[in-house]
């Protein structure tokens, strides 16, 4: 059943989401996206919601347990209902959104088991990832890109910048995977991203102060995988995702 407007009880909620929605961008269709175009309009309309939605849930801009609708989002992007309604449909069936007949949706929380299958999946993968890379030989170039990457992540954590940071903590990390060669690594790495980037936020964002420390992690590792010591390496990604508790 499609979601309709949001009801009376939730209007204080309806004015807190449309402001978190603020940086959300608008829709660059001249016509109401979805309401003429033919189907590549309507599939790119959708996809936008889609995108600007999930992305708004995993950078904590919609906080765990919020309510928002249909209707909100298509206000704020300038959609019609449908390529909103298809969006909100697959962001529920993804787990991000609850959703709720006449009343809206609601933004699902991570379970802190999902939280811990999620590191244990992750740990387990990069550490495999990083033994062949030492085992066969880093390839060129990956110390230039880690150094790059922890340069970004040392001006973010300057200027406290979570969302800069965010993306370079998982750019080190997807390195490193990528390295190994292992497209099945990669490809689980793919798949769990969107859980690990939304822990990173929700972490980050309560404490940035502990971005600095964050940082001197990823240079040890960075220093580990330098010096092909792969147990050293398997033993700081473990302390790496323990001393964060939920993320990475």
């Amino acid at each position: 059943m499609g979601i309709h407007a949001c009801i009376d009880s939730t209007a204080l909620h309806a004015t807190t989401i449309l402001m978190t929605m603020s940086s959300f961008p608008a829709s660059s269709s001249g016509a109401r996206a979805g309401e003429s175009g033919g189907t590549a309009a309507a599939v790119s309309a959708a996809e936008h919601a889609y995108q600007a939605t999930k992305g708004a849930i995993i950078r904590g801009d919609l906080a765990p347990g919020t309510m928002t609708s249909e209707l909100l989002v298509c206000q704020q992007l300038g959609l019609s209902r449908t390529p909103v309604h298809e969006a909100f449909l697959r962001l529920a069936a993804e787990g991000l959104l609850s959703l709720e007949s006449r009343k809206g949706a609601v933004v699902r929380p991570m379970s802190p088991s999902e939280a811990r299958d999620v590191l244990e999946m992750r740990e387990a993968i990069e550490a495999m990832a990083a033994a062949r890379v030492i085992a066969d030989g880093t390839p060129a170039g990956l110390s230039t890109t880690l150094d790059g990457l922890l340069a970004v992540q040392e001006r973010a954590a300057a200027s406290r910048d979570v969302e800069a940071f965010v993306e370079a903590d998982d750019a080190f990390h997807a390195a490193i995977v990528a390295a190994s060669g292992n497209a099945v690594a990669v490809h689980f790495t793919r798949f769990l991203r969107d859980r690990q980037q939304r822990l990173r936020h929700q972490l980050l964002r309560v404490g940035p102060e502990q971005l600095t420390a964050v940082l001197e992690q990823h240079r040890r590792l960075a220093a580990a995988l330098a010096d092909g010591d792969a147990d050293r390496y398997r033993g700081l990604l473990a302390g790496h995702v323990a001393s964060h508790g939920v993320t990475s």
